[in-house]
């Protein structure tokens, strides 16, 4: 592991105005992910869990507080800096797959080695990842709804992995999935991290938690010690 944070979280606050009264789904967050460290968060539904998430991925930034992946600050970042950023350092893996219905699970894998690289793969690198996770060209042709869940997550996996991102991100990853196909996905994050990538994982399941290295618990928006 490095020395440096690959993520770090400074007192980092996100508040939600509402006519009603401002909602704090964050409140003061401080934390450090190490390279190469797999997270899992945990806690009571609206506790923060998911905001907390798409902090990290910078699919939002703070309120107030300071975020910062691979020591560069999101707070001092323009939409453009933080379109490359979620394209080549973070990878996302959904509950819901979240796979484009009309593209093959092919060009799902493709899509965002395209949007970096501006033309498509003819290296054979999405055809690989998708058969290192079971997925064959017969299969990688059909489209997600022709797909088991299971098959699906693992199409979004290889996505994920496409732009060989730093980190991963997965919220609720077994959630849509039986106890079986669950353990399998688990079985092939847990081998991702062993090759080195930092993985961060919301889960309500103590079961799935248990693959991670540490558990973060939230509970109004703060972390509990």
């Amino acid at each position: 592991m490095q020395n440096h944070p690959v993520i770090e979280l400074d007192r980092v606050t996100k508040v939600y105005p509402l006519p009603a009264g401002d909602v704090i789904a964050l409140d003061g967050i401080s934390l450090r992910i190490e390279e190469g460290e797999f997270i899992a968060i945990m806690g009571p539904s609206g506790c923060g869990k998911s905001t907390l998430l798409n902090q990290i991925g910078s699919l939002d930034v703070p309120t107030s507080g300071d975020l910062f992946i691979d020591r560069r600050n999101i707070r001092e970042m323009d939409d453009r800096e933080l379109t490359t950023l979620r394209l080549t350092s973070i990878g996302y893996i959904f509950q819901k797959f979240n796979l484009i219905p009309l593209l093959t699970a092919y060009e799902n894998v493709e899509y965002p080695y395209i949007l970096r690289h501006r033309h498509p793969d003819t290296t054979g690198h999405v055809t690989r990842l998708l058969a290192g996770m079971g997925i064959d060209e017969a299969l990688s042709s059909h489209k997600p709804p022709e797909l088991s869940g299971g098959q699906q997550q693992r199409v979004a996996i290889a996505r994920a992995l496409v732009n060989d991102p730093k980190t991963l991100l997965c919220d609720e990853p077994t959630g849509n999935l039986d106890s079986k196909t669950g353990e399998q996905i688990m079985e092939m994050l847990k081998d991702l991290n062993d090759q080195g990538r930092t993985i961060i994982m919301v889960t309500h399941d103590p079961a799935v938690a248990e693959y991670a290295d540490r558990t973060i618990t939230l509970r109004d928006g703060r972390m509990l010690v």
